[in-house]
């Protein structure tokens, strides 16, 4: 089964195995059970994990820390790497980022900062072993992809063979379309990233960044128009993708269309509050 043991979430946080075990009996994380009935992490269990655990050391009182994490789950982007993500503290609030998004899990005084990247980073060499001991034909194009996921910032060359494996097994898995096509375009593979990109389009979870990624290749391709009509889209898929009223501002003034320009523009300062 795919996940991480209550031992290596131990050794990738550096937290005694019973803290872990504790801190998932007292409703921090949903760990699934294994075959045996052994607890079975997810990489999101170790982001929640992380924080709660600096919260605590914060002493931000339990019920606090629980409140905070049930809405940085569900801040969390689904369906993609967490690499991008960071968690801090603003004095305050717990501060999420993520690109252009930010939001505020409920959290209280805090002493918490770290990069989802840099944790992701530690997991890779742990991924590996466990992929290479489970063997060929033991994971299917979900594991797979969630292989890749926590495998792309500390090896992004394995992170797009998971991904390629997981698309050998299910050729419509979205998740897995989606984020090999980012790798590709981040490669320079414009037309394999756009063809990927295309693949994940009408999934309900994953239409929305799909169609934004598409309209940046759009835009490196030089097809502003294209460009626009996947931004509308990504738009109508999910309305809070600020990034999208930037991008089309710019390729509107781009085309002489100020008006047009000024109207996402002040889409994109309101989203963000300035």
């Amino acid at each position: 089964m795919w996940g991480y043991s209550a031992r290596d979430v131990a050794r990738l946080l550096d937290l005694p195995v019973e803290q872990v075990r504790r801190l998932s009996r007292a409703g921090f994380v949903s760990p699934r059970r294994g075959p045996r009935g052994a607890l079975r992490f997810s990489f999101q269990d170790l982001v929640l994990l992380r924080a709660a655990a600096g919260l605590l050391r914060a002493r931000v009182p339990a019920a606090r820390v629980r409140r905070a994490l049930s809405r940085l789950r569900a801040g969390l982007p689904e369906g993609r790497s967490l690499a991008s993500v960071h968690v801090a503290a603003d004095g305050r609030d717990v501060l999420v980022r993520e690109g252009g998004r930010a939001w505020r899990p409920e959290s209280g005084q805090l002493l918490l900062d770290f990069e989802v990247a840099d944790l992701a980073r530690r997991v890779a060499p742990l991924v590996r072993e466990a992929a290479r001991a489970r063997g060929p034909g033991a994971l299917d194009a979900d594991a797979f992809y969630s292989w890749g996921c926590d495998l792309e910032p500390g090896a992004p060359r394995e992170a797009r063979a998971a991904y390629e494996r997981a698309l050998e097994i299910d050729p419509g898995h979205a998740g897995a379309s989606l984020n090999l096509g980012r790798l590709l375009h981040e490669a320079g593979d414009l037309a394999g990233a756009e063809a990927r990109y295309r693949r994940a389009l009408g999934s309900a979870e994953q239409e929305g960044v799909a169609a934004f990624n598409l309209g940046v290749l759009l835009e490196d391709r030089g097809r502003d128009l294209d460009a626009l009509e996947a931004y509308a889209r990504a738009l109508r898929a999910d309305p809070s993708l600020a990034d999208a009223h930037f991008n089309a501002s710019r390729v509107l003034e781009r085309l002489g269309r100020k008006k047009d320009a000024l109207r996402h523009l002040g889409a994109y300062r309101r989203m963000l509050g300035r």
